[in-house]
C-alpha cells in the first residue's frame, strides 16, 4: 500500500513533464502562425492594416524587422510599425495610444494562454489519478 501513493505521484509526474514538453512546442510557431497570432490584437489595440500593393512599399516592407513592433519618430511622435512579409503582406502601424492597448491585450493573452494551458494539465493529471486508482486493468475487469 505504501507504494500506491509514490506511483501515484511518479505517474502524476510523468504526465506533467510529459505535457511541458508539448505545450514547449506550441511555442516553436512558424513566422505564419505567430503572424496570425498577432495580427488580430494589434488589429484591436487600434493598429491600422496598409498592404504592401505597390513595389516600392513591397521593397520598403522588406527592409523592416518582421514580425517586431519597432519604434519609429513620424513628425516629432512615436509610431510603431509591425512588418509582416510572410501572411498579409503588410504593414501595421500605430500610435503611442495603441502600442499601450496592444501590451495590454496580449499581456491579457498571455496570462489566459497560460491558465487553459495550466487547467489542461491539471485536468489530465486527474484523469491520470483516477485511472490509477482503479488499477492496471481499470473499473471494466
Amino acid at each position: 500500500m505504501r507504494d500506491v501513493p509514490t506511483n501515484l505521484i511518479s505517474r502524476a509526474t510523468v504526465s506533467v513533464a510529459i505535457l511541458l514538453c508539448a505545450g514547449c512546442s506550441l511555442f516553436r510557431l512558424s513566422p505564419q502562425q505567430q503572424a496570425d497570432q498577432t495580427e488580430p490584437v494589434l488589429a484591436a489595440a487600434g493598429f491600422r492594416m496598409l498592404p504592401a500593393d505597390t513595389p516600392e512599399k513591397l521593397a520598403h516592407l522588406k527592409t523592416l524587422p518582421p514580425l517586431k513592433l519597432t519604434p519609429r519618430q513620424h513628425n516629432g511622435q512615436v509610431r510603431y510599425a509591425y512588418a509582416d512579409p510572410y501572411s498579409c503582406t503588410c504593414l501595421y502601424v500605430g500610435d503611442e495610444q495603441a502600442f499601450q492597448q496592444y501590451q495590454r491585450m496580449a499581456l491579457e493573452k498571455h496570462i489566459a494562454d497560460e491558465q487553459r494551458q495550466a487547467a489542461m494539465m491539471n485536468e489530465d493529471a486527474a484523469a491520470q489519478m483516477q485511472m490509477d486508482f482503479w488499477g492496471p486493468f481499470g473499473p471494466w475487469f
